[in-house]
């Protein structure tokens, strides 16, 4: 399965709905990506596909100082799953893949 592409991504935590997206890439069969979010633009590290899991961490400082941690299952052009930060408690996510440009859903 494929999860190159971008993605719109809604996090619902405690202070709120934060959307972000994220852009994934595939070179030479590793994954890479960048999520843009709050006005900054941070890598993607420990990327991992397994089956129809995806994981990945990230670090913010917008609107606060945060190690993300993400742990979705992909279907097709959706995704779901959880973001932890630390102690905090996990904050449910939700995604959509955009379509190519030119391309009808």
């Amino acid at each position: 399965m494929s999860v190159k592409g971008t993605w719109d991504l809604s996090v619902s935590t405690p202070i709120g709905r934060m959307k972000a997206v994220v852009e994934l890439r595939e070179q030479d069969a590793v994954l890479t990506g960048v999520a843009h979010g709050a006005g900054e633009e941070v890598p993607l590290g420990d990327i991992v596909l397994d089956g129809d899991r995806l994981t990945w961490k990230q670090s913010i400082t917008k609107p606060m100082r945060l190690d993300l941690a993400f742990d979705v299952t992909v279907g097709g052009d959706t995704l779901r799953g959880t973001s932890k930060a630390g102690r905090l408690p996990s904050s449910k996510v939700t995604g959509e893949r955009r379509t190519a440009p030119g391309r009808q859903a």
